[in-house]
């Protein structure tokens, strides 16, 4: 088992930038492929990123393609999202999550989340 804490959350203006970081403790962190995962008001948790255990093949959505970059540093047990010229319909609660067998882009695919993290882009 994983524990996953997710952090970096905040309100920041249209066109700005957000460094979310997600801190992993219990089984080896190499041995999961990670994702990010947001969810909107009212809408159903949606796909962002992706990660291999081995950090040398990502997975993203085309809606944040060119402006999130995933990352993970297994050695520190962590997995980031840079998000960069942020867009109010960014808004939501973010998620990362780690899957034992490889996730992809479906939710299905993950067997560990953390707490999520708020994010908030104002126009």
């Amino acid at each position: 088992q994983v524990q996953l804490v997710e952090s970096g959350g905040g309100l920041v203006q249209a066109g700005g930038s957000l460094r979310l970081s997600c801190a992993a403790s219990g089984r080896t962190f190499s041995s999961y492929d990670m994702g990010w995962f947001r969810q909107a008001p009212g809408k159903e948790r949606e796909f962002v990123k992706s990660i291999n255990r081995y950090g040398d093949s990502t997975y993203y959505a085309d809606s944040v393609k060119g402006r999130f970059t995933i990352s993970r540093d297994n050695a520190k047990n962590a997995l980031y999202l840079q998000m960069n010229s942020l867009k109010p319909e960014d808004t939501a609660v973010y998620y990362c999550a780690a899957s034992s067998f490889g996730g992809g882009a479906y939710q299905r695919g993950y067997d560990y989340w953390g707490q999520g993290t708020q994010v908030t882009v104002s126009s």
